[in-house]
């Protein structure tokens, strides 16, 4: 009898615990609120309130019995509030020297005002779009293409200032808004560009390596010229060295002196590589020649 129960009160759960769960979602006793979103409840083509706070909340004890009216003659409607990234590519603008070009904008926006962005505007991120793109067109048009190019970090600032208050009465915060590409449109113009740059390049790579030569050049020269100084001047120095050193051994071992002269004048002969003719001492050769 007890498994009985059991099974007849899970059977009796399983179609009685739906049922209320419905009745009081249809009556709207309960509403769940999800993480970054905000629930805006209206009665009678009025706003009744709104319920951010994430979890299991009850509209009946934030707006008395007026709250199990909405789900007949209202309406719950569930705004996103997570913060949002958007890129707009292409915009097309003219530099101030009549350079066509395509700019892409990168902008946050997150609704901070969820009923401004429900009853404000009929599209608000449409028109969110249109503004960011006009002012960035009003913005960067006619500029210098060098300034353009530069100093997107301000004109980014710039942009932001000008979509900022527009877009808050339509219930958006607008976060950061960067210009992340200025390229150019027109493929020909892109590359004359390229073509110049490439000249412009081999240009300075060249004047590069005749510099680097002609400074090694010179480096080698004035080396060249530094050693031809020094040998210059130890040739000069050697006589006198020798002289000295010859002057020395004369007056401490005559015969020594004899011998280096012999062995230089051998050397100096060798040096040459001139015929000798050795003739036998005592032999009268020489003397039959003069005769």
């Amino acid at each position: 009898m007890e498994l009985a129960y059991i099974i007849a009160g899970l059977v009796l759960g399983l179609i009685f615990i739906p049922l209320i769960l419905t009745l009081a979602t249809t009556f709207g006793l309960y509403a769940v609120v999800n993480e970054c979103e905000s629930q805006v409840f209206t009665l009678f083509g009025k706003v009744l309130g709104t319920i951010d706070e994430p979890g299991l909340q009850y509209p009946i004890a934030r707006f008395g019995l007026k709250a199990m009216l909405v789900p007949f003659f209202g309406k719950r409607n569930v705004v996103n509030t997570a913060l949002r990234q958007r890129y707009l590519r292409n915009q097309m603008i003219n530099s101030e020297e009549g350079t066509p070009m395509g700019v892409g904008i990168w902008y946050e926006t997150q609704v901070a005002d969820p009923i401004a962005y429900l009853f404000t505007n009929s599209d608000p991120e449409g028109s969110l779009k249109a503004n960011v793109a006009s002012s960035t067109i009003s913005v960067l048009s006619n500029l210098e293409m060098e300034k353009m190019l530069e100093d997107r970090h301000t004109l980014s600032r710039t942009v932001r200032s000008t979509v900022s208050p527009l877009s808050e009465k339509w219930g958006y915060r607008l976060g950061s808004v960067y210009i992340r590409k200025v390229a150019f449109t027109d493929k020909q113009m892109v590359e004359n560009i390229t073509q110049k740059v490439v000249k412009r390049l081999v240009q300075v790579t060249s004047a590069m390596k005749q510099d680097g030569e002609n400074r090694v050049g010179l480096i080698r020269s004035e080396t060249a010229n530094k050693v031809s100084q020094k040998m210059a001047e130890a040739a000069s120095m050697r006589p006198a060295v020798v002289g000295e050193m010859l002057n020395r051994i004369a007056q401490e071992d005559p015969e020594v002196l004899e011998a280096v002269l012999e062995i230089m004048e051998t050397e100096e002969l060798l040096k040459s590589e001139s015929t000798v003719e050795v003739v036998p001492e005592g032999s009268t050769i020489l003397l039959s020649l003069g005769g």
